[in-house]
């Protein structure tokens, strides 16, 4: 069945992407891995702990692990992309055009929030050294 230029295969197939992905990334947490989730919003939730990384609080992440693993993630998202983006433009018709843009989109995300986190760990740095002892 064709919905608007989408076939009914497609749409159930990205459903099962999706659920993959979110089973994937709901492993690590599980397990008490902090950075290990790999998205956007992973890097929030190094401070804190749930019920789930109460158990494995003994293994704890050090916040330089933990940035180190996210900037991996977004240099990987910035790769992959660009990479689709060559694919696509060389006329590889195993890249579609709306996976190569959403991949664009991730990384740009991505970096956008690495950059605003860079720059509050700044301003926190300037905050700290400019404080009278």
């Amino acid at each position: 069945m064709n919905i608007g230029g989408i076939d009914s295969s497609r749409i159930e197939a990205m459903m099962a992407q999706l659920k993959a992905a979110a089973a994937k990334s709901a492993a690590p947490s599980a397990a008490g891995g902090a950075g290990a989730a790999g998205g956007v919003g992973s890097l929030g939730g190094v401070g804190g702990l749930n019920g789930a990384d109460a158990a494995g609080a003994s293994s704890k992440v050090s916040f330089s692990d933990a940035l180190k693993a996210q900037l991996d993630n977004v240099s990987n998202a910035q790769l992959q992309a660009d990479d689709m983006g060559h694919r696509f433009a060389a006329g590889d018709n195993s890249v579609s055009l709306s996976d190569t843009m959403i991949s664009m989109q991730k990384a740009s995300i991505s970096f956008q929030a690495t950059v605003q986190v860079r720059n509050k760990l700044v301003s926190a740095y300037h905050d700290i050294m400019n404080m009278q002892v």
